[in-house]
């Protein structure tokens, strides 16, 4: 992926700088750097272990990637992987001694794993994962009752995209933001609200939509959320890069290990957040445009086509060929 080659020439590029100290280096090098947080790890392995359980089981019903696409499987297991890499690896050592560093496990979770974790659907497998007698129930459960009017209200862009950039700046506040670095409960509810609100998010650009026309009003909404999405979060990575004063002086502590003030950490994080951040929202934002104009193209093409001959069979045999190609 070109946006995680990128990110990893930024880790490259710091750790080669000569004024990296030898205790920090050693500490990069060694087991004492990885991260293995129970509260963390915990949920991560059990959505890991459901969703292959679920997925062999729905292959074994209904045959080889049907039911859970092969793309989908792939997906998955690449935003797993990032995500587990970003709360384990030293990355997340780094990021609570390096700004900079902190800023590139956030896009991470928020921009690599999130969007591809959220693109594999994986409610249908967790529930396949689930013992025969257990799945009616918690489909109903879940589909019915507080449970869903809860999901109905949370699930439309505006309101993911609300959720979602009201994590992004309450975080970046300056008294919650201390109370991360000073509190590790706090900061793995950093961590969680981040990659839920980032997860709701995606999932509902991707799958959130109704059927037939408002699948097209639906995806005009989407493209001006990631609109919105990309201004303020490039706003914010603005304000964090051209700051004259630092807004969180813990953060910084092995900045002059690598060679830069702590301002300047804040600056690199700032453009951490403004270029790369934006550049994939941006992206998305590309492919939702794709889909919607496509969309609006294809609804002007069949309303000008004659009555008569819309309901001719020939014409129905070709509509029904371009459902089956577009599912």
């Amino acid at each position: 992926m070109p946006a995680m080659s990128w990110l990893a020439a930024i880790l490259l590029m710091l750790a080669a700088t000569p004024a990296v100290a030898h205790d920090v280096s050693g500490a990069l090098n060694s087991w004492a750097a990885w991260s293995y947080d129970p509260w963390l790890l915990t949920p991560l392995y059990l959505v890991g272990i459901g969703f292959y359980v679920g997925t062999q089981r729905v292959w074994h019903a209904a045959g080889f990637a049907h039911g859970v696409q092969l793309a989908q499987v792939t997906a998955f297991w690449a935003g797993w992987l990032v995500l587990g890499l970003a709360i384990t690896s030293p990355l997340h050592w780094l990021g609570e001694r390096l700004f900079s560093a902190h800023m590139i496990e956030h896009e991470l979770m928020m921009v690599v794993a999130a969007p591809l974790m959220a693109y594999a659907r994986i409610n249908g497998a967790l529930l396949w994962s689930l013992p025969r007698g257990w799945r009616p129930m918690v489909g109903r459960l879940v589909t019915t009752g507080v449970i869903a009017v809860c999901w109905r209200s949370i699930s439309h862009p505006v309101t993911a995209t609300a959720l979602h950039g009201l994590a992004i700046w309450l975080w970046h506040a300056p008294p919650l933001y201390r109370l991360v670095l000073e509190n590790g409960a706090v900061h793995r509810l950093q961590h969680v609200s981040f990659f839920v609100t980032a997860l709701l998010f995606w999932w509902v650009l991707f799958y959130g939509r109704g059927a037939g026309r408002s699948t097209h009003i639906r995806d005009g909404v989407s493209l001006a959320c990631l609109f919105v999405t990309v201004l303020h979060s490039g706003l914010l990575g603005a304000l964090l890069t051209l700051s004259p004063r630092i807004w969180f002086p813990q953060q910084g502590l092995l900045a002059a290990e690598f060679g830069l003030t702590p301002l300047e950490d804040q600056q690199l994080a700032g453009l951490l957040m403004w270029i790369p951040m934006g550049t994939l929202y941006t992206c998305a934002g590309l492919l939702f445009a794709y889909r919607w104009l496509s969309l609006s193209g294809s609804m002007a093409r069949e309303v000008s086509i004659p009555e008569p001959e819309r309901c001719s069979s020939d014409f129905v045999q070709k509509r029904s060929a371009r459902t089956v190609q577009g599912a």
